[in-house]
């Protein structure tokens, strides 16, 4: 196992400070370790999760060479060539675990921003305290964005919020986590070759949640409540002017009704399975409250907004994988992890080979079905 930095390295080096899993602390297992400590519905600190990855790593007794980085992945005669800072290795087989967030992503327009605004990505923010003082503009309102614009709306700071597609959540339903009904109702088990639409699964953006030990909903009207500012997508900048589109209320109904058919779907599976008793009645939230009047530009240049934060979702970085099997897209070329050339093979991809794939708890089972096509394939070449 080769690893860049150190073991658990994008959790120790690549969040910021007040960072908590979204996922509760008695979904976090792996195959053989789970959490023991006294708060199974809270959620982990980025050290108490880097803290689970070390022992984990201890006890699997994973051989991991860590500081080594690859530079190169090459096919050979029976298999592959893998060049890395620590030397070459030859191996008939290669597991990619590298995950889908290697990279954030940022709109090209982001360099005719004035030089006077400081941007940022997740990956440069630690806290507001790090930030030049005045306004901050948040891009993107998945879970980074929403978790974002309320720390630093917290911290006294004037926040605009630039919203696109977004999948909202509540924290709780009838009682219990809503990632709890994700589990039990069996929808994170629905696999690849069952979903409709699987590029559009791929791509979905991460919901609207956040993990603290209130066990909160932070969605759009909760900061709206704090004073956040809603604007449109951001789509160009002229003549030193954010440009956001319109088309908020649409964007708000379509994400409310997604999640009432979400809640439809575990109401149905509570009533057909008999759990009705074991939870609270069925309830519904109000409609994202939609601004009477958002703006549709913003002078960069005026000094209102001093820090831009693009929370605008993340890709994967094969730019060291020398085998055509990355798309025009940048993305791997696979089926449920077997990749498009013998002997290659993906770990930890979204919806790899089922909905929960990039969930810590999620990876067991993938990775089951994935290593034993490789033994399969290891047996055949022999």
């Amino acid at each position: 196992m080769l690893e860049r930095g150190e073991v658990a390295n994008s959790w120790r080096r690549e969040r910021w400070d007040s960072l908590r899993l979204l996922t509760p602390n008695w979904q976090s297992r792996l195959p053989g370790h789970h959490y023991e400590g006294p708060d199974p519905d809270g959620y982990m600190t980025m050290g108490e999760v880097v803290e689970f990855i070390e022992r984990f790593a201890a006890v699997a007794r994973a051989p991991v060479r860590t500081g080594t980085n690859v530079t190169s992945v090459r096919r050979a005669d029976d298999g592959y060539r893998v060049t890395t800072s620590g030397g070459e290795i030859h191996c008939r087989a290669v597991v990619i675990a590298s995950g889908a967030c290697n990279q954030p992503t940022v709109p090209r327009f982001a360099d005719a921003v004035p030089a006077s605004v400081t941007q940022l990505t997740p990956f440069g923010y630690r806290s507001p305290s790090e930030l030049p003082d005045g306004g901050v503009l948040v891009v993107g309102a998945s879970a980074t964005g929403v978790q974002l614009a309320a720390e630093l709306r917290r911290s006294g700071r004037p926040v605009i919020l630039s919203v696109g597609e977004h999948v909202r959540l509540p924290r709780l339903y009838r009682g219990r986590d809503v990632l709890w009904w994700m589990d039990a109702s069996g929808i994170w088990d629905q696999r690849h070759d069952e979903v409709d639409d699987l590029t559009r699964a791929r791509r979905l953006p991460s919901p609207q949640l956040v993990g603290t030990p209130e066990r909160g909903t932070l969605d759009l009207n909760a900061l709206t409540a704090m004073g956040v500012e809603l604007v449109g997508r951001w789509a160009a900048v002229r003549d030193g002017k954010a440009l956001f589109s319109g088309g908020l209320r649409n964007v708000f109904s379509l994400a409310d009704l997604k999640m009432r058919r979400l809640l439809d779907t575990f109401d149905d599976w509570a009533k057909e399975h008999g759990r009705d008793a074991e939870v609270d009645p069925p309830e519904r939230f109000a409609p994202t409250h939609v601004p009477e009047s958002a703006r549709w530009q913003l002078d960069l240049a005026s000094g209102e907004i001093r820090t831009i934060v693009w929370a605008t979702g993340y890709r994967p970085d094969y730019g060291w994988l020398d085998v055509p099997v990355v798309d025009e897209k940048g993305r791997l070329r696979h089926e449920g992890g077997v990749v498009d050339s013998p002997g290659l093979y993906a770990l930890g991809l979204p919806v790899l080979r089922r909905r929960k794939s990039t969930f810590i708890h999620g990876i067991e089972d993938d990775a089951g079905e994935v290593i034993d096509h490789l033994t399969r394939h290891l047996a055949g070449n022999r």
